[in-house]
C-alpha cells in the first residue's frame, strides 16, 4: 500500500492566518490606594511608546509610585515619582518619538512631555478627564500621543474618584498636589493617591458564537467525531502563532499543549496542532461522550475561556475538499492519483493541472472523522503501519459502487484517514458525484470527482 501524503499536509494548517499574529493589545492594571483601573493598551497606534511604558512596568518602576498632579475637569497625572518614606524620582530612559493618533478624549491614557520638544516623553503619563481636552492638547506641541484607554466603568469611577482628591501647593513640582486626609505637617503614603503596581493582565480567551468546527479543509461542520480535527475561532487564544512540530513529539505522542494554550473537549485533554491569537486547532481525544454536545473550553496562561458547545457522533467523516477545489457551484473532492501523486482535475481547479480520473485507475482520498481502527489509536498518536476502519465506509461514483482497497489511518501522520478507491470502469465522462457512506449513513458534503469518458 503506497501512500502520497504531501498533498494532504498543507490542507491541515489554516493558511490564511500563517502570516504573523499583529499587534496584541495587553491590558494593565493601574492598582491605586482609590480602586483599580484597567487599561487597554493601544499598540496598533503608538507601537513604540507602548513598548516604553512596559519597559518600566516590567521592570517595577512604578511600584509606589503617586499621582503628583490633579487638575479637576482636565487630567489626573503620574508615572515620575515614587515614595517610599521620601520622595524619590524615578530614573527614566532615553524620550520617545511622538505617535500623536488617538484624540485626547475622557478616559485615554496620554503621555507627558516638554512643553517645547514632541518627542521628549518618557515616563510621565496623564488620564485624560474630559471630552474637551481634545480641543487643545490633539494640536498643542504635535499631539499628545494616546496610547491606552481606561477598559471599564469601573475605572473611569475610580479615575473620577481621584480627580475628587483635594489639590495642595506642597512647591514645585508639586504645585497641583492631590491629598487626602491632609490638613498641615509631613505628607505620608496615607495622604497621597498611591499606585502600589502597574501589572499586565493576561487576557482571558474567548470563544466566538459558533466558533467551533470541524477542520475546513474537510467540511467545516457543526459536528465532529472522536480523533476529529477541529478549528476553535475567537480572540484572547493565544500569543503566538505557530503549528506543532516534530520536536513537539514525545515517543510518537502528540502534544497537549503549544505556547501555554491547551484544550479540553468533554473535559478530557484535546491535542493542540496549531495556535493563534484568533484560531486554535487541535484533535479532539478519543475518550469523549458520544451522545451530545460537550464543552470545549481554551485556556491561555491560566485563564479559560466560557466553554462553547460542540455535537459528537461516532462518525463524522470529511473527505479533504478545500474551498479552493470548489469551482462554478460544485465541489470537488482532492483526490489524488495514486500512481503520480497529481491532484485529479478538470482543469477549472485554480492552479491544479487537467488530469482527470479514468475508469479502473486507484485514486487516493483522505479524511478525518471516520470513527475507531484496528490495531491502534486515532487520536494523539502517529499511526504506524496499516490499519483499518471498524466502522465500513463505501465510496459511490454516482450509483455505482467502487472497490476500496485500503481504509486505514496514513501511517506516519496523526489521525487522518486514507482510503484507495478504485474508479469503476465504463463511468461516463464529466464531473461525476460522490457518495461516501459511514456505517451505511451518508457523510454531508456532497462532492464530485471529474472523470474521463472511455476512450479520450
Amino acid at each position: 500500500m503506497k501512500n502520497r501524503v504531501l498533498p494532504v499536509l498543507a490542507f491541515l494548517l489554516p493558511l490564511s492566518v500563517l502570516s504573523g499574529t499583529g499587534a496584541f493589545a495587553q491590558t494593565v492594571r493601574f492598582q491605586t490606594n482609590l480602586g483599580n483601573i484597567d487599561v487597554t493598551l493601544a499598540p496598533e497606534s503608538a507601537p513604540a511608546t507602548v513598548e516604553n511604558f512596559l519597559k518600566y512596568v516590567n521592570r517595577g518602576a512604578f511600584k509606589n509610585s503617586f499621582f503628583h498632579r490633579s487638575v479637576p475637569g482636565f487630567i489626573i497625572q503620574g508615572g515620575g515619582y515614587q515614595f517610599e518614606g521620601s520622595v524619590k524620582e524615578i530614573p527614566s530612559d532615553p524620550a520617545v518619538r511622538n505617535e500623536y493618533k488617538i484624540s485626547n478624549t475622557r478616559g485615554t491614557l496620554a503621555m507627558a512631555k516638554l512643553g517645547t520638544n514632541p518627542n521628549s516623553a518618557t515616563n510621565q503619563w496623564f488620564f485624560n478627564l474630559s471630552n474637551s481636552n481634545a480641543s487643545n492638547l490633539n494640536g498643542q506641541n504635535g499631539g499628545f500621543t494616546v496610547f491606552g484607554r481606561v477598559a471599564n466603568t469601573t475605572g473611569l469611577a475610580v479615575m473620577d474618584k481621584i480627580a475628587t482628591v483635594p489639590v495642595y501647593d506642597a512647591g514645585s513640582p508639586f504645585d497641583q498636589l492631590p491629598l487626602q486626609n491632609y490638613k498641615t505637617g509631613n505628607i505620608t503614603a496615607a495622604n497621597l493617591v498611591m499606585v502600589t503596581s502597574i501589572t499586565i493582565l493576561e487576557p482571558t480567551p474567548l470563544i466566538s458564537p459558533n466558533g467551533v468546527v470541524s477542520a475546513g479543509g474537510f467540511g467545516g461542520f457543526a459536528s465532529a467525531a472522536p480523533g476529529s480535527y477541529i478549528e476553535i475561532f475567537g480572540s484572547n487564544l493565544a500569543g503566538y502563532s505557530r503549528a506543532w512540530s516534530a520536536a513537539d513529539f514525545v515517543d510518537g505522542k502528540a502534544p497537549a499543549a503549544l505556547e501555554g494554550v491547551s484544550v479540553t473537549v468533554d473535559g478530557k485533554p484535546a491535542f493542540v496542532t496549531f495556535v493563534h491569537p484568533a484560531q486554535v486547532n487541535v484533535q479532539v481525544p478519543e475518550d469523549v461522550a458520544t451522545d451530545g454536545a460537550v464543552p470545549v473550553v481554551v485556556s491561555y496562561k491560566g485563564r479559560s475561556s466560557a466553554a462553547a458547545m460542540l455535537s459528537i457522533r461516532k462518525t463524522a467523516g470529511g473527505l479533504l475538499a478545500p474551498e479552493s477545489f470548489r469551482v462554478n457551484g460544485n465541489q470537488y473532492a482532492a483526490a489524488v492519483h495514486h500512481s503520480s501523486g497529481a491532484f485529479v482535475s478538470n482543469g477549472t481547479i485554480p492552479n491544479v493541472a487537467d488530469a482527470p480520473a479514468l475508469g479502473g485507475e486507484t485514486l487516493v482520498f483522505y479524511g478525518i472523522g471516520f470513527g475507531p481502527v484496528t490495531p491502534g489509536s486515532v487520536a494523539g498518536q502517529v499511526a504506524v503501519g496499516t490499519t483499518s476502519v471498524t466502522t465500513p465506509v463505501q465510496f459511490l461514483f454516482g450509483d455505482v459502487q467502487a472497490e476500496v482497497l485500503y481504509a486505514g489511518l496514513v501511517p506516519d501522520l496523526v489521525g487522518v484517514y486514507q482510503f484507495n478507491v478504485v474508479v469503476p470502469s465504463g463511468l461516463p465522462g464529466g464531473d461525476v458525484q460522490l457518495r461516501v457512506l459511514s456505517g451505511g449513513e451518508p457523510i454531508v458534503q456532497t462532492l464530485y470527482v471529474p472523470v474521463q469518458a472511455p476512450g479520450n
